[in-house]
């Protein structure tokens, strides 16, 4: 397609700082701030707002973090400001269970999101299975994508749909593609898949705004976006930004300008501490380690005395994946016995 009928191509924008931003604040959101922060998103004419601790339902727990209340406090909360926004959720097979989607769908979700390492779409049937069951839109979600080419993606991708979702996202998790890597990726899936495509970046290189838009041009229906970037390692692709470009480059999203512009300046009064690209999440890009394995390396590099950047490239060296964030202190203490001549 070329022209004006390419150029107004509707994208979808979900939200996600009400769960991939609960990593850049420890999981502590309160009840009362996400629901403050899903009504103005609700006023800027969000479709879809992502509610979850950051690592997923189930997600709460000493090896991911306690949230500051549970998921169903959370999800009735929001449910009950929206009437126009669908409730989303996150859940991760082996740390998320069917019984904590029982209680997103009773709390009033309407969306949900599961998410697998790329190459392990297999222990996704059974959750994606309920979720089609119950009437919830449901999406698959292939974390870590750049570890693996176009042709696996295609094969994990498929087995989702085989499933039933209605949906696959790829996650940058680790904010390492640059461009090229989001126009191959996404052009294949779009190519291969009978169900829409979308796309989740993180801004490890500072790429996840040109990373967005590339992924829109390669034929991607939808996109994550987070207020002012809030999210794992250096962030998400900034919601407010995203959409003023997507306006620019002549797609629409339906999301108001002025109103996702006055949602991000609600969060800055909440003083939270927002990412930025710092040495250690650059190098998160560049190791392709999982971003939210950021402030699990600080504590470790803290406990054993190490440089966290050599805990990264280890890391990333071992191919570590979502989900294995208490390994790291096993490698910490790996390096630093190693270090003292203990190994």
């Amino acid at each position: 397609m070329c022209g004006g009928g390419f150029r107004k191509k509707q994208i979808r924008i979900i939200d996600t700082t009400l769960r991939d931003g609960m990593h850049a604040v420890k999981h502590k959101f309160t009840t009362e701030q996400m629901v403050k922060i899903a009504g103005v998103l609700e006023d800027a004419n969000v479709e879809t707002i992502e509610v979850s601790h950051g690592d997923g339902l189930g997600g709460s727990s000493i090896n991911y973090g306690f949230a500051a209340a549970s998921d169903k406090e959370y999800l009735e909360g929001v449910a009950s400001v929206l009437s126009k926004s669908k409730l989303a959720v996150l859940l991760l097979p082996g740390i998320g269970t069917v019984e904590d989607l029982k209680i997103a769908v009773d709390a009033g979700a309407k969306v949900a999101r599961i998410a697998t390492h790329v190459t392990e779409a297999d222990i996704s049937e059974e959750h994606i299975t309920y979720c089609k069951e119950v009437g919830l839109e449901t999406i698959g979600v292939l974390m870590m994508t750049h570890t693996v080419g176009p042709g696996k993606i295609v094969e994990q991708a498929n087995l989702m749909e085989s499933y039933g979702a209605d949906m696959v996202y790829l996650m940058d998790s680790a904010g390492a593609m640059i461009p090229k890597n989001v126009e191959d990726r996404i052009t294949t899936l779009k190519n291969e898949l009978s169900i829409p495509v979308g796309f989740h970046a993180h801004n490890n290189l500072g790429l996840a705004i040109g990373n967005s838009l590339k992924a829109v041009e390669a034929g991607a229906a939808s996109l994550d976006g987070t207020l002012r970037g809030l999210g794992a390692g250096a962030g998400n692709a900034q919601e407010e930004v995203l959409v003023a470009v997507l306006d620019k480059a002549g797609y629409k999203t339906g999301v108001d300008l002025y109103n996702i512009m006055d949602a991000a300046e609600l969060l800055d009064s909440m003083a939270l501490q927002l990412p930025k690209i710092d040495n250690t999440s650059l190098l998160l890009g560049y190791a392709g380690v999982y971003s939210s394995f950021l402030l699990h390396t600080y504590r470790a590099a803290e406990k054993f005395n190490l440089d966290p950047r050599d805990i990264i490239i280890e890391l990333g060296r071992r191919e570590a994946v979502g989900g294995q964030e208490d390994w790291i202190i096993e490698v910490a203490a790996e390096m630093a016995a190693k270090r003292s001549g203990g190994m």
